[in-house]
């Protein structure tokens, strides 16, 4: 039986360590890999998976290979044939154009006979940063920022990304065409479709420039001219299904979030604590869906619905937040502060949240933890807890209290991570 705060926060914890771990490459990743090609295999990719994924594949690949990554800052892992390159997420960079453009060659050397064995994962879409015509990455630049700052889903922002782009939304598998391409996904998006993941660069892109155009209009985001004419134009369409370019491609899953939920839960069962599985697709402003957390944890402790306390409340997916402050903080941290303002120090209800790639939006902390004394500790501290959350600055409590969760580049990446602890 938990008791007390400390055994809470180190139960919690120890989830989210758990949960991370049933994602990592160097495990998930070997049981996937295709069968060697008679000709060459060629390595590309692009995530803040991609390099683990890579030395993964190094380590358990029969044959020769070569190729090229390209990763965020602080997530490379060494390699001895395949290159890896480090570059900017979320805002893309030089260094991610430079890349992408590589791997685009990369995949047009591909000979029919060779195997493009293409390592993606979220995160990929800011990192294979490669402007389509008449578009400047400076362009891409703004339209990425405006976006992050919108509320947008991640499905729509990789819809215009997509149209912004000479490598993603499938036009990296049709430059490798005839060769086989086969993509090993780690996916980071609620419903783990592959045309979303990392914008979906070898798999054909059902949307179109006309719903691309819709998601700027929707968040009232006026586009650089370039982008505005590239759109309006919209004469240079991603392949779409049943483009014969893109016949010859395969897709496989080899981590994704219901299976980080799942180890989770066998954990807390192990532990004698009942768990739910709430989702691996939430989705919704951050704030929203903390309120209906709220709800459906006092009911667990008032009523025993949807279990009996002890019980732990996992669910994944990405919630959003429309920026409208000056602070600080990801999305989880959002969520975190806006479940303890909902809760007003209810007794016996902890949390934890966070980001699984271990970057809470653009901060140094996965996430953090909440117990019933946060809203009275930051009082103590003269931290208003519903006036920074109104900034947008939870980050700001969180170190305060010294509640934020830093792990570091966690070298995997299956989106958010929450575990709510209800006691008896």
């Amino acid at each position: 039986m938990i008791s007390g705060p400390d055994e809470a926060r180190a139960f919690l914890r120890r989830l989210f360590d758990i949960a991370v771990a049933a994602a990592d490459p160097l495990r998930c990743v070997p049981p996937h890999l295709p069968s060697l090609p008679n000709g060459r295999t060629l390595v590309v990719g692009a995530g803040k998976a991609s390099a683990a994924m890579a030395q993964a594949v190094e380590a358990h690949w029969p044959g020769a290979l070569s190729g090229l990554i390209v990763t965020r800052y602080g997530a490379g892992t060494p390699c001895r044939k395949i290159e890896i390159v480090e570059a900017a997420h979320p805002v893309p960079d030089a260094k991610g154009r430079e890349a992408a453009r590589r791997i685009l060659d990369l995949a047009a050397s591909a000979r029919p006979d060779d195997l493009l064995l293409a390592l993606i994962s979220g995160g990929g879409s800011a990192l294979l940063a490669l402007p389509a015509d008449g578009v400047t990455l400076e362009d891409k630049q703004a339209v990425n920022r405006a976006l992050l700052n919108s509320g947008a889903t991640i499905a729509e922002m990789n819809c215009v990304r997509k149209h912004l782009s000479a490598i993603k939304g499938g036009r990296l598998a049709a430059a490798a065409a005839p060769a086989k391409v086969v993509t090993l996904l780690i996916s980071d998006v609620p419903g783990d479709d592959p045309a979303t993941i990392a914008s979906g660069p070898t798999v054909p892109d059902p949307t179109t420039f006309a719903d691309a155009r819709a998601v700027l209009a929707k968040y009232g985001i006026e586009p650089p001219q370039a982008v505005r004419r590239r759109f309006e134009a919209g004469t240079d369409e991603t392949p779409k299904p049943g483009d014969p370019r893109l016949a010859n491609t395969e897709t496989r899953m080899v981590a994704a979030p219901i299976a980080s939920l799942e180890a989770a839960a066998i954990a807390a069962r192990a532990a004698g604590v009942a768990s739910v599985i709430l989702g691996d697709a939430l989705e919704g402003e951050a704030r929203d869906v903390a309120m209906v957390m709220a709800g459906i944890a006092r009911a667990l402790r008032r009523h025993g619905h949807p279990a009996r306390a002890p019980a732990v409340l996992l669910s994944g997916g990405e919630t959003t937040v429309t920026v409208r402050g000056r602070g600080r903080g990801g999305r989880n941290a959002e969520f975190l502060l806006a479940l303890a303002v909902a809760l007003q120090g209810e007794d016996g209800i902890y949390a934890i949240a966070g980001d699984t790639d271990g970057i809470d939006g653009s901060e140094d902390n996965a996430g953090a933890l909440i117990d019933p004394s946060t809203l009275a500790r930051a009082a103590r501290k003269n931290l208003d807890a519903k006036a920074r959350l109104a900034d947008n600055d939870a980050y700001t409590v969180f170190s305060a209290l010294g509640d934020l969760v830093v792990t570091g580049p966690t070298l995997t990446n299956v989106n958010d991570f929450r575990a709510i602890l209800v006691l008896p």
